[in-house]
């Protein structure tokens, strides 16, 4: 087996992001150049607990094991799955374990199933517990301290991974006796703790030759994992099998921080892993399981590296984006997404700054989540191409999203001159190619490139225009939206006109003239622009015709009985004479 090596901690970022492992590792002394390598041994020991007799059955133990198992023969371990060991069979097993590792590289322990604390000890619970099983813990559970320093003793570096952090499956108010004289104590609420006596970095002698030990939580100290639909991995190992391809050449610390938000993305905010680690040196892998190909591939791509994004905001902003994704009812994935597309160094400081960015994409999303199902075609490639970006989209990849729709308005531009046998047909095509553009606008959108976004509304209006009525409208004003959003953002007052025209153009559909509520709302709409121009000007001619126009506006919502849209024409109205007021120092306008 290959491997790339190990370098200094100072390379660190996070110290304990660096050694979290779950596959063959590639460890390099560190007398030896990188160039050196060689072939290492790495014995794995895969645990799956599913049929408890006397507590509650957990489905997904024995799949997350024959699938964790199938992994790590693939990344060249010598790997063993066992599943619904009797406290007997296991203890026998992890001997039996121990004693093959002697002279591995790498001694690697994955074990899914349910595990308690009580008195600073961690405890896997075999499926022949029950309560009786607690008064003498150390025979009847298996202490996990235990095997660590056992392996420790051998082995230059043990790493095990607990996706055992479920909720306590004994009663809650049953305590542990280490042993039947032992005093008691009381299980941990939330499942496993940090295992204790991990030495300090700064502590392990230079000369020892273990690297370290590494022990991986499925969740953070103190809180419930979660065993996932039944028939299905849990989140924990899903992540692990998704992401542990990402190790060619790439640090652990890395991946494992793509494992942490993956679990995050994947149970919506419910569960973050965490490591506890002595490690001397950080970890890489050398070989790996083929990587995803095609759509999925590209998605997966985007993906770790959003993943690397979200592991590095802070929690207040995360805080920000999970209340966003809650409120707004949008994955949370794509909205973390958009900032990802947006650029971390463009992320707003300030929170209310933020919530005007998170407020903003997240109806556009909720826009294109609505207009999904609406969206036809009789064409499989463009079929395939737009649920790739569906897909994308909810993976939180927005540009590889972007990218799928630039090859379906592709697809569509190279068929366009082929539909002309029937006007039905030329109708249905239309509206079809019209929905790609537009989708390819709501994503431009997503990724703040309303230029481009209001480029492609046009083309999805001028498709529609002959045919609907309700998605000419749509269209325009989704153009004027977006010429608004880019000229206010570059301060383009050719944008601001041109959106401007787009409103009148709209106002032009209304029959006869007529001053109605439609009527009402797009030169409600267009004033906005206007105040956004007077804004920019020294002369106060535009700040007047909007203000105007606001009025114009107030008489028809207040005949309609439309108190919201009255109330927002009455709040422009009263910012507009605010800035005319300020610019000439006129307390009547001010009044």
């Amino acid at each position: 087996m290959a491997f790339v090596g190990l370098s200094n901690l100072s390379r660190l970022r996070r110290a304990w992001l660096t050694a979290f492992a779950a596959a063959l590792l590639c460890l390099a002394a560190t007398a030896l150049a990188v160039a050196e390598t060689k072939s290492l041994k790495g014995v794995a020991l895969i645990i799956g607990q599913s049929n408890y007799l006397h507590i509650a059955a957990l489905p997904n133990p024995a799949n997350d094991a024959r699938d964790m198992a199938k992994m790590l023969t693939d990344l060249g371990f010598d790997a063993r799955s066992v599943t619904d060991r009797d406290a007997t069979k296991l203890k026998r097993d992890l001997e039996r374990f121990t004693e093959d590792a002697d002279g591995a590289d790498v001694a690697f322990i994955y074990y899914s199933g349910h595990g308690i604390e009580a008195g600073g000890e961690n405890y896997l619970v075999p499926v022949d517990a029950d309560v009786s099983s607690l008064k003498d813990a150390g025979t009847s559970l298996v202490p996990i301290s235990a095997v660590m320093e056992a392996l420790k003793k051998i082995v230059p570096v043990t790493i095990m991974l607990l996706d055992a952090c479920r909720t306590n499956p004994f009663p809650a108010d049953a305590v542990v006796r280490r042993s039947p004289t032992a005093s008691a104590s009381p299980i941990g609420a939330g499942g496993l703790e940090p295992v204790r006596g991990a030495k300090a970095l700064g502590n392990a002698p230079a000369a020892d030759a273990s690297l370290g030990t590494v022990v991986g939580f499925a969740a953070e100290p103190g809180r419930p994992a979660l065993d996932g639909a039944a028939g299905e991995n849990s989140p924990y190992a899903a992540a692990l099998l998704r992401h542990l391809a990402a190790m060619k050449g790439t640090e652990f610390g890395s991946v494992m921080r793509m494992v942490t938000e993956e679990v995050y993305l994947d149970t919506k905010a419910k569960q973050r892993p965490w490591i506890n680690e002595s490690l001397r040196r950080l970890l890489y892998f050398g070989v790996a399981p083929a990587e995803p190909t095609g759509d999925d591939g590209l998605i997966t791509g985007e993906r770790r590296q959003l993943l690397l994004t979200i592991s590095d905001l802070p929690d207040p902003k995360r805080a920000q984006v999970e209340l966003a994704s809650l409120q707004e009812g949008v994955p949370l994935d794509a909205l973390y997404g958009v900032l990802k597309a947006l650029g971390t160094e463009k992320i707003p400081e300030d929170p209310t700054d933020l919530q005007k960015v998170l407020d903003a994409q997240a109806e556009r999303l909720k826009k294109m989540m609505s207009e999904r199902a609406a969206l036809r075609t009789d064409d499989p490639e463009i079929k395939r191409l737009v649920a790739s970006a569906d897909k994308a989209i909810g993976q939180g990849a927005i540009v590889t999203a972007r990218k799928f729709l630039d090859d379906a308005v592709g697809r569509v531009e190279q068929t366009s001159d082929a539909v002309d046998e029937a006007e039905d047909l030329v109708k249905q095509k239309r509206l079809a190619d019209a929905a790609i553009y537009a989708r390819r606008a709501d994503a431009s959108g997503l990724v703040f490139d309303y230029k481009s976004a209001a480029g492609d509304y046009a083309k999805a209006f001028s498709l529609a225009e002959k045919w609907d009525d309700k998605l000419r409208w749509n269209y325009k004003n989704q153009e004027a939206e977006a010429l608004n959003a880019y000229g206010y953002a570059t301060g383009d007052l050719d944008a601001l006109q041109h959106s401007i025209d787009a409103y009148r153009t709209i106002l032009n559909f209304i029959p006869n003239g007529e001053q109605n509520r439609d009527w009402a709302i797009t030169r409600n709409n267009m004033a906005v622009v206007l105040q956004t121009i007077g804004e920019r000007e020294t002369e106060t001619a535009r700040l007047e015709e909007a203000a105007l126009i606001f009025r114009d506006s107030l008489v028809v919502f207040e005949r309609e009985k439309d108190e919201l849209n009255w109330a927002a024409a009455q709040n422009n109205l009263a910012n507009v004479l605010l800035k005319i007021g300020e610019r000439e120092s006129d307390p009547k306008r001010l009044n």
